[in-house]
């Protein structure tokens, strides 16, 4: 283990030049940084994103629902690259102060209802569409507080561990070794989860599934961080079997492919059918 000799100031001043792979866009400020339209396709559903692993989730989902039948649930994918900040255009702020996709603008109503946050977006439409959130109030309890362990458990995942043994700008021991081990708990609470049913919330797909597998089941398939050895995926055999399962789902293998510009190259999947473009 080293040490480090740095200590911390009396107060923390911004350094532009901190390093690392999203350094010339990370301020400490929100808001809009310039003014930008928006495009706007043909359908009710404009969604504005990337497929990052929250990304994935709400494709996913709309690809789900169009399996399913549901000709609303068509949408117009428009891609946000956020390596260029285009996050912090005016108008995507004005969908989400938080300037992160995915976003999301339901023009069915008057005024259109804007959407922020992956697990919001979730529920939102699996309450417009009534599936994938349980026939039961246990049953939607149970998914609800999967949903919401993935909102707050993934961001040790993808801020701690993938931040620092993918993109800091050194690699640091103390960081990898403790998201690692919390990454790795978290596997093992999944793993045990999984055990005794076949979802993560019960015996039905749910969007409990839809919202842990682009963290989780991509990261045991060794599609995210090129982090399956360093973190001894093997040792998760539910959670794996359970991934492996959910990637063969047709929506998912086209939820996969929307609005990418980056990511395994290599994973030779279908492109969506969604007649909108992006």
């Amino acid at each position: 283990m080293t040490t480090s000799s740095y200590i911390p100031p009396k107060v923390w001043q911004f350094d532009n030049e901190n390093g690392g792979a999203f350094a010339g866009i990370n301020r400490p400020t929100a808001g809009a940084r310039s003014q930008t339209t928006l495009p706007r396709g043909q359908h009710a559903l404009q969604l504005y994103s990337l497929a990052t692993p929250n990304g994935i989730k709400v494709t996913v989902m709309l690809e789900e629902l169009l399996e399913l039948g549901f000709d609303a649930a068509d949408y117009d994918a428009w891609l946000i690259d956020i390596r260029s900040g285009a996050q912090f255009g005016s108008d995507f702020v004005a969908i989400n102060p938080n300037s992160k996709i995915p976003a999301l603008l339901d023009y069915s109503s008057n005024p259109p209802t804007r959407l922020f946050e992956s697990g919001s977006i979730l529920l939102y439409l699996a309450e417009k569409f009534g599936v994938l959130l349980g026939n039961t109030s246990a049953e939607r309890t149970e998914i609800l507080n999967w949903l919401f362990w993935q909102m707050g458990s993934a961001p040790f995942v993808g801020g701690g561990f993938g931040h620092f043994y993918v993109y800091a700008p050194e690699k640091y021991q103390y960081p990898i070794d403790r998201y690692a081990m919390e990454t790795k708990r978290q596997l093992d609470v999944l793993e045990r989860q999984l055990a005794q049913q076949p979802f993560i919330a019960g015996h039905s797909y749910s969007i409990a599934d839809v919202a842990i597998w682009p963290w989780y089941g991509q990261l045991v398939l060794g599609q995210l961080y090129n982090a399956a050895e360093f973190l001894a995926v093997h040792e998760y055999p539910q959670l794996q079997a359970w991934a492996a399962r959910i990637a063969a789902r047709p929506a998912v293998q086209r939820g996969f492919r929307v609005n990418r510009n980056w990511g395994p190259e290599e994973l030779q999947l279908p492109e969506r059918h969604s007649r909108s473009d992006f």
